[in-house]
């Protein structure tokens, strides 16, 4: 843009100059005019490009598709899918407005309904988006399929073009950038979504420092959901953010961890309980949750701290369970 403003403000300037440079001048004035006209020009066109630069840098207010209160449910078309795994899709779905954002928040959810055909009561599931939440024009879920989960079987079932009830956003963990030094996310499964929506919000932030290890623990590799995108994260934060992957049921070529989490697992790799500002996040089946923190009671109730990390000196405080 200054280039071309340049261009057009010079030319005919030049234009000018070589006219008078050719012809015998009337005047002795004439220079302090063309140098006038000249800073004029100029002067217009820099006023014009920062003018021009200063809209544009501005962010973009977006209308939001999730604005939770009293807002009811809203349809969203799938757009696309893709096979993760064998029993994991990822689901993009897409507004009707193309440069609406989700409105979800770190850390959040939103609700899924499904009323099946033969049933009395509407299904409705939580799930924690994958995609950027500044990402305008579609969401994206990561939904693996369970035989005895109903709304899971449900939305890999749909095909391109079909609809599903979405509500939200549903707040979980309020995030601010530096609120911890030091964070610990133990996940397992697809309790990975949750924990990948705070871990992506940390390292997309320049000014947000906070120091993350992902335990992730899952039955064969295939189950590793977002493998490629955490990887992509540690090796471009490998002074912040370390991984550690394990297997119920490795192959042989595996050389990551094998078997479940446990407390002398976690007392090697979490940072220890008298540090100053951590916080441990917990996600995962309710196995896991029953051996390594308890389970939450209900969405506003965490329940009693019990299991592994009770067991390592970790508080109540110290412990979130999504």
């Amino acid at each position: 843009m200054l280039a071309r403003s340049a261009l057009r403000f010079s030319q005919p300037a030049r234009q000018s100059f070589r006219k008078y440079s050719t012809e015998a001048p009337k005047s002795n004035n004439l220079k302090p005019i063309l140098l006038g006209i000249g800073a004029i020009g100029i002067g217009v066109g820099v006023y014009r490009y920062t003018q021009q630069k200063s809209a544009s840098s501005e962010p973009k207010e977006r209308p939001k598709v999730f604005v939770g209160g009293d807002q009811g449910w809203v349809e969203l078309r799938l757009g696309e899918t893709e096979d993760l795994s064998p029993n994991t899709k990822r689901l993009r779905f897409e507004f009707p407005d193309k440069e609406a954002v989700s409105g979800v928040q770190v850390a959040s959810a939103i609700l899924t309904k499904y009323k099946p055909p033969t049933g009395d009561k509407a299904i409705i599931r939580p799930y924690t988006p994958v995609s950027d939440e500044d990402q305008p024009g579609y969401l994206d879920l990561v939904v693996k399929r369970y035989h005895d989960g109903p709304m899971s079987e449900h939305l890999h079932s749909l095909k391109v073009g079909d609809q599903v009830d979405f509500k939200g956003p549903i707040p979980k963990y309020q995030w601010e950038p530096n609120k911890h030094k030091h964070i610990a996310c133990l996940a397992g499964g697809t309790g990975i979504t949750p924990m990948y929506q705070l871990i992506r919000a940390i390292f997309k932030n320049p000014e947000d420092k906070t120091k993350v290890t992902l335990v992730f623990g899952n039955v064969t590799e295939d189950d590793i959901l977002l493998k490629k995108e955490l990887d992509e994260l540690e090796n471009t934060y490998p002074q912040r953010f370390k991984v550690f992957y394990l297997l119920d049921k490795p192959s042989k070529d595996w050389t990551g961890g094998k078997g479940y989490i446990t407390k002398e697992l976690l007392k090697t790799v979490l940072p220890e309980p008298k540090e100053e500002n951590i916080k441990i996040f917990v996600c995962g089946p309710p196995g896991m949750y029953k051996a390594l923190s308890g389970p939450k009671v209900s969405p506003k109730d965490q329940g009693e701290l019990t299991g592994a990390l009770k067991e390592l000196g970790y508080s109540k405080d110290q412990v979130y369970k999504f």
